[in-house]
């Protein structure tokens, strides 16, 4: 393909709001042109590594499923049976002509239920695989980083349906297989580590992330163990304490309304104290959670704990107040008419150090079970890197972006809209489902976070938008465009891609734009080192550059291919 003939307009300076480099190298190399805030045109260069994905995508997910396409435009009705249709914020609701309320979908998991209930009826129709490759809407609050978060973009989805919690398993291990070797031959760095199910739902979940430093997401590996921070668990045995419950004393701490400060007044470690927090859940009712003072809260955690939908967010100030007759900094358990939740590193001990519930006071030696009666004892710290993780082994952390999601639902969704089937004796079952996605879009920009220099992109072989770069620097000699163009059909005609530069542009010029787009190889050709007998081949990645005959460059640049 020459360059003439291409939508290929790269920018000295990257926007403003860029903030990611793979995001200015996006929009500085001509891949993507932002129209409104997390809505992108993909030109020609994004569209061929798209493509390029799905074509990764499609050949392992045809191993076991069928590729289908569901509508982006959803009704209410579908939504209103999971009861979604209020708990999702971030659906893009809107009316038609008649007055009917849909949606742009943000996920498919009631459409595809519907489709498999209208046609599934006995256990002979299961199991079924469906999946597809399209267009997503999520009415992101703040869409930034580009394609990282964006409003509109491009996923795969699949889901599974089959007879028994067993079968299923199988359907999750199939597709975990399918995503390592797509992740593999993407050339991407990734692990896959479990994590928290969110509102999808389900209980057996892991996310693939490519790992980078630009990553949101943080990540904690403990030799075979990988988990997302928010559902990281931690070691912990649990070992009674040698001390005996004291009385209760009150003691004045005028100013200290920090763990810090009544670590520093009392002498003693932050580790030695416990730390009284106050959050409220989706239907505000108020709960409390103790701590060690060193340790920081885990709301995912929480949320598991307390099997709730979301989180639960912290009270302020006020509420607290109102609640406990203190301010934040002052307050403990005793007394309270809330339910009580202790993380397990507390479990055993006595004599804790606590606010007294009265303004610039704390007490002395408050102990479980006879001060205050906790609802329920877990795992509800956040975890870090050198904690212990349940094999036994510290944690080591890494940051990632999330580009593929897999999650057993069980019967979550299948229950909610009725999708049963008539099992061997006649009698009616629930279906049970699987939900699995790979952010097309997202996986393009990660690609490049986890692939750039100082100069621009560095593309991984397989997902590059083109193999080879022909730099022709004296496009108007007929001999080297005819060499060029000799080279071009010959790679071809071998299933590889190539652009080749005939802009009447200086060499500085396009030397800079094929770094900034990174192909693998590039050929430089110039008139003098033609007729000299000699060419430049560079390798994007290593920035080798080799001298070659002409004769030579095409077996150099097949060799360097394969």
């Amino acid at each position: 393909m020459k360059w003439s003939k291409t939508f290929i307009f790269t920018l000295r300076e990257a926007p403003n709001d860029a903030e990611l480099v793979s995001h200015k190298l996006l929009a500085r190399g001509g891949f993507i042109r932002k129209i409104a805030p997390g809505i992108f045109v993909y030109q020609d260069l994004a569209l061929r590594v798209l493509r390029k994905i799905e074509s990764v995508i499609r050949k392992e997910m045809n191993r076991y499923a069928t590729e289908i396409l569901m509508p982006m435009v959803q009704p209410k009705e579908l939504w209103e049976e999971t009861n979604r249709w209020s708990e999702v914020s971030e659906l893009l609701k809107f009316k038609n002509r008649a007055d009917q309320m849909f949606c742009l979908g943000g996920t498919h998991e009631e459409v595809v239920t519907d489709v498999v209930r209208s046609d599934v009826r006995s256990y002979r129709d299961l199991p079924k695989f469906l999946y597809q490759i399209q267009t997503k809407y999520r009415d992101e609050i703040r869409p930034r980083y580009g394609l990282m978060r964006a409003r509109e973009f491009i996923m795969k989805d699949a889901y599974s349906f089959d007879t028994t919690q067993e079968e299923a398993f199988k359907s999750y291990d199939h597709m975990f297989e399918a995503y390592n070797n797509i992740f593999k031959k993407l050339g991407l760095d990734y692990r896959s580590v479990t994590a928290d199910a969110g509102n999808i739902g389900g209980t057996k979940t892991q996310e693939f992330q490519v790992l980078a430093e630009a990553g949101e997401d943080q990540l904690l590996v403990a030799g075979d163990l990988a988990y997302n921070v928010e559902i990281a668990p931690l070691d912990y045995k649990g070992s009674a304490s040698d001390e005996a419950p004291k009385a209760v004393e009150e003691f004045a701490t005028p100013g200290l309304k920090t763990i810090e400060d009544l670590s520093v007044s009392l002498n003693l470690p932050k580790e030695n104290l416990v730390k009284t927090l106050f959050l409220k859940d989706d239907d505000g009712k108020p709960l409390c959670v103790l701590l060690r003072g060193s340790d920081e809260l885990n709301a995912v955690k929480l949320k598991n704990l307390m099997k709730l939908a979301n989180p639960p967010q912290m009270m302020s100030d006020d509420e607290v107040r109102q609640l406990t007759g203190a301010s934040p900094g002052s307050c403990g358990p005793q007394g309270l008419k809330v339910a009580i939740y202790m993380d397990h590193h507390l479990k055993g001990m006595n004599n804790f150090v606590v606010g007294a519930n009265k303004d610039g006071f704390h007490m002395k030696n408050v102990c479980p079970n006879r001060d205050f009666k906790p609802t329920a004892i877990g795992d509800v710290r956040l975890a870090k890197e050198g904690d212990v993780a349940p094999n036994g082994e510290k944690y080591k952390a890494y940051k990632g972006i999330e580009v593929g999601h897999i999650f057993y639902l069980g019967t979550k969704y299948s229950e909610a809209m009725k999708a049963s089937y008539l099992d061997k004796n006649g009698r009616s079952q629930w279906i049970e489902m699987g939900c699995y996605g790979i952010g097309v879009t997202r996986t393009l920009q990660a690609a490049i976070e986890q692939n750039h220099d100082e100069n621009g992109i560095i593309w991984p072989q397989e997902i590059a938008p083109y193999h080879v770069h022909l730099c022709v620097l004296d496009p108007k000699d007929e001999g080297l465009m005819k060499f060029a163009e000799g080279i071009e059909m010959q790679l071809e005609e071998k299933g590889y891609d190539v652009l080749l530069d005939d802009r009447d542009e200086r060499p500085g010029i396009k030397f800079k734009d094929a770094d900034l787009l990174g192909f693998p190889i590039r050929l430089n050709i110039g008139k003098k080192g033609f007729e000299a007998g000699e060419i430049d081949l560079v390798v994007r990645k290593t920035k080798e550059q080799i001298k070659l005959r002409p004769q030579d460059s095409f077996d150099k640049i097949m060799g360097l291919l394969k």
